[in-house]
């Protein structure tokens, strides 16, 4: 059956045409009730290769959807170009794009079975009923849904749901597979198990895909390359690693994860290193780690996820008493009074029943220096 299914993916893979899309200085805008603009998006400019998964990632209103809008057609840019293997698309209607999109609502026809609602797209570009049939019941086999081809949409989960308007994209051979948030109508389990079977689909058939959400697990566990977007600009492009370990602003580094942010004081400056003061102690971080034009004396901002923050009773680390604790399963998160602000450890769940400490009681902090980033005030 593996070997099966391989030949599949390469006999549909085959035939595919990827390329590289490039948004060049892209602005729209919308007129607001006041008689004003808005800019949703504001002079982005982005490329994704072929065979590249990239996330657009934000939060509500960052603009990360309209840009989708505008790759796929549905919206018109007032500035820019929108660039697919060298040619301008901005003139193209979206059905002569072939970027099909896999949308939250599945958008599947009731009235049509499984089969029928995959088939749709390649019977309205007239593609003769033997190849059709062949090309469908290889989407099937891809989703694993085989069995179920006769059965309508209401007659399924929401995840069977997904696979569908899942096949129904990969049908068509598309150069380009555009995601709008396809999991937030899925319960968290569910969530996780189409997750992996995205990136199982992603990994056999090289797909070129653009997704927009809002959820960082999904961001960090699909992507090639995150957007990170706010108020219609682009923050950071990165890795996954990049973006959540290496944050370049403050925003950056608060929306992903669930930062500390510790004040201090630039003390010393030199090739390799900065030295800040931080509760009356001198801490070196390596010049990687930090922005550029910093000077002395100035206050900055240490910046540390809670997985790298250590609680215990060892009387040479920092101090700090614990304010509140929350049990999450697999870690137990703390929130630690330091100094004049609270942050927060998590701590991984060793499975021992008496690894829990007490709220109110005076404890040791230690910080993995490693994971320090140093970011201006602003």
């Amino acid at each position: 059956m593996l070997n099966e299914q391989i030949d599949i993916t390469l006999s549909i893979s085959d035939k595919w045409e990827a390329e590289d899309l490039v948004l060049r200085n892209i602005v729209k805008t919308f007129d607001d009730r006041r008689g004003g603009i808005v800019y949703a998006v504001n002079d982005i400019s982005l490329t994704i290769q072929k065979g590249e998964f990239v996330t657009l990632l934000g939060p509500s209103g960052c603009g990360k959807t309209t840009t989708l809008r505008l790759i796929a057609g549905f919206e018109d840019p007032d500035r820019g170009e929108i660039i697919l293997g060298r040619k301008n698309i901005n003139n193209v209607p979206a059905f002569e794009r072939n970027m099909p999109m896999v949308f939250q609502s599945y958008a599947l026809f009731p009235h049509l079975s499984v089969f029928e609602n995959i088939a749709y797209g390649l019977k309205v570009r007239k593609i003769q009923a033997d190849i059709r049939k062949n090309d469908v019941e290889m989407a099937l086999q891809l989703v694993n849904l085989i069995g179920l081809e006769n059965r309508y949409p209401g007659e399924l989960s929401g995840g069977q749901q997904q696979r569908v308007a899942l096949a129904r994209a990969i049908v068509l051979k598309p150069k380009i597979i555009l995601f709008d948030e396809p999991l937030s109508n899925l319960d968290a389990k569910l969530r996780a198990q189409t997750r992996i079977e995205i990136k199982r689909l992603r990994q056999m058939l090289g797909i070129t895909a653009v997704y927009v959400t809002h959820d960082q697990a999904e961001a960090l566990s699909l992507s090639d390359r995150i957007v990170l977007m706010n108020k219609g600009k682009i923050e950071q492009i990165g890795t996954p690693e990049e973006i959540y370990n290496k944050p370049e602003s403050l925003f950056v580094a608060d929306f992903i994860g669930n930062a500390n942010f510790l004040e201090a004081v630039v003390e010393d400056i030199g090739e390799e290193s900065v030295v800040v003061s931080l509760q009356d102690r001198q801490v070196k971080i390596v010049k990687e780690n930090t922005c550029s034009g910093l000077m002395e004396g100035e206050e900055v901002y240490l910046i540390i996820k809670p997985e790298a923050v250590r609680i215990g009773k060892n009387a040479d680390d920092f101090k700090g008493k614990i304010s509140s604790k929350f049990f999450l399963g697999t870690s137990m998160e703390y929130e630690i009074e330091f100094e004049d602000s609270i942050i927060t450890s998590i701590q991984p769940n060793s499975g021992d029943l008496d690894m829990s400490i007490p709220a109110g009681e005076e404890i040791s902090i230690s910080f993995n220096k490693n994971y320090f980033q140093i970011l201006k005030k602003d």
